[in-house]
């Protein structure tokens, strides 16, 4: 896989649902040498345009991934020290349990639950947070009500080309978009939006803000889809390391059929593997487009994930590589509606 490090520094750049400006100015460092123009909305998300030659079917594109991710904030400090949380997005109490966590000002933290896990029925309100602290006393030098904290992950190979970390949800799709835009040379019919979202986990916002503003012919969200290849409570055909996810559904959006066809004649143009993505929980940044105006062509690429929404996810490089291939290949495709 390609720039491989970038990934890397990507995952480990931490970004909280509504606090995402240390990943911005990453990407934005990243994108200012391809980007024809760079606009940052009030909410923060991260627009990079890149103008195609035009054309009688040329489309405005707009490419969607999120720089946010899922964490945790403090809503109340106990006298003994403890800190109790609520969730930034959607954390699994059981993963939560026992892991560590860093706040934004590097204060790191073990979270633990006041239940047995076994009784906490994935419910945040059971747990709380340990910073060693003494006394609310002591915790206030370090955190106050309203401190935000993120999973610690590291980024580690596994076997068969497979790689484990935190915030592959969505950091890879904000590294698909990158690379993607640096093979852009301005020759595409299409005009390109490569985005970088906002508060994705907190209810797709970030993609509804900066729709409004490009109203764009088609929208992809590209992100992450849970796998379906190990024991887990999820059910569907999504495996790991087996092609790009060329969504088809979730319940947030249907996707538009003629998008989802010049996706798989790409995939089979260029040989990428690819295989049709449905889930029945969750949904992305698909969903804002798709209703944004007065209702944008959606789709969607997504790289299978294993272990999502907790500190060690699990995806194949040659998915992400995929996944790169076809957005590349979509944004030269000449539509014919």
């Amino acid at each position: 896989m390609r720039n491989e490090e970038l990934l890397i520094r990507l995952t480990q750049t931490q970004g909280i649902a509504g606090y995402e400006k240390k990943v911005r100015e990453l990407i934005e460092q990243e994108v200012r040498p391809y980007a024809d123009e760079l606009i940052v909305d009030p909410l923060g998300s991260l627009i990079a345009v890149k103008k195609g030659k035009g054309g009688p079917h040329s489309k405005k594109i707009m490419f969607a991934a999120h720089m946010d991710e899922i964490g945790f904030m403090v809503k109340k400090i106990e006298d003994d020290g403890r800190l109790l949380v609520c969730n930034v997005g959607w954390n699994w109490t059981a993963s939560a349990y026992n892991t560590r966590v860093v706040f934004r000002n590097g204060i790191y933290g073990v979270v633990s639950s006041m239940k047995n896990i076994e009784e906490a029925h994935n419910d945040p309100n059971s747990l709380f947070i340990d910073i060693g602290a003494k006394s609310k006393e002591d915790a206030l030098k370090y955190v106050h009500v309203g401190s935000v904290c993120g999973y610690c992950g590291e980024y580690l190979p596994l076997a068969n080309d497979l790689v484990c970390s935190k915030t592959f949800d969505d950091r890879v799709g904000c590294f698909q978009l990158i690379e993607a835009l640096r093979e852009n040379d301005g020759t595409y019919p299409n005009d390109i939006y490569y985005v970088f979202t906002v508060q994705e986990e907190v209810g797709c916002r970030g993609s509804k803000t900066t729709a409004a503003f490009i109203k764009p012919d088609i929208g992809i969200a590209v992100d992450v889809t849970p796998a379906h290849d190990y024991p887990c409570d999820l059910t569907g055909s999504n495996a790991i390391g087996e092609g790009i996810g060329i969504k088809v559904a979730d319940p947030s959006v249907l996707c538009d059929e003629d998008v989802i066809a010049a996706m798989e004649q790409c995939c089979r143009h260029k040989d990428i593997p690819f295989r049709y993505e449905v889930i029945d929980k969750g949904g992305c940044d698909a969903s804002s487009m798709n209703l944004s105006n007065f209702g944008v062509r959606a789709g969607g690429i997504s790289v299978v994930t294993r272990y999502a929404h907790c500190s060690s996810s699990v995806i194949s490089k040659e998915d992400a590589e995929s996944g790169i291939r076809l957005c590349t290949a979509f944004s030269k495709y000449e539509f014919q509606f």
